[in-house]
């Protein structure tokens, strides 16, 4: 059974690296694009200037399920066998 993880990355005005942090590990990939949307909502809210933006992924893989960032109101998903992005409502 899969494990999906939700991670925050965060880019510092003048800092050449991002912070990731993992904000949970889950069961279900529902629970985890949760995790991300309230991780978006409360960053939002900080009104930070910073940009930041939220994945899920099964534990360890470098693609991404789920993507959505500071800067905008949308939300992606990738079609593995395409490659390509759709965005999600």
């Amino acid at each position: 059974m899969y494990q999906f993880e939700a991670v925050e990355f965060v880019e510092h005005v003048g800092k050449a690296d991002s912070d990731e942090n993992v904000l949970g590990v889950f069961y279900e990939e529902a629970d985890a694009v949760k995790a991300a949307r309230v991780a978006r909502k409360a960053f939002l809210a900080s009104g930070s200037k910073e940009y930041a933006w939220w994945v899920v992924r099964v534990q360890g893989a470098r693609l991404a399920n789920f993507i959505a960032d500071s800067r905008s109101d949308r939300e992606f998903m990738v079609d593995l066998t395409t490659g390509a992005l759709i965005e999600i409502g």
